[in-house]
């Protein structure tokens, strides 16, 4: 997902998007320890992916204490 994506999601969105990731990591790694998992480059995609979003959220916070 690319980071212009996100940033046009609204906050709501960004929030449940974050937590569909966390999920996704979650089951992942689960899939991992018991070596089901077809494809571990995934998790490290997944981990950028909540960075990603992580930030979205951040700058979306700082701008609206810029705004204060």
């Amino acid at each position: 997902m690319k980071i212009d994506q996100i940033r046009d999601l609204s906050r709501p969105e960004m929030e449940r998007k974050l937590h569909d990731l966390k999920r996704d990591l979650f089951n992942l790694r689960f899939q991992h320890a018991t070596n089901q998992l077809d494809n571990p480059m995934r998790i490290g995609q997944v981990k950028k992916d909540i960075a990603k979003v992580l930030t979205a959220i951040r700058e979306d916070e700082l701008k609206e204490a810029a705004g204060k």
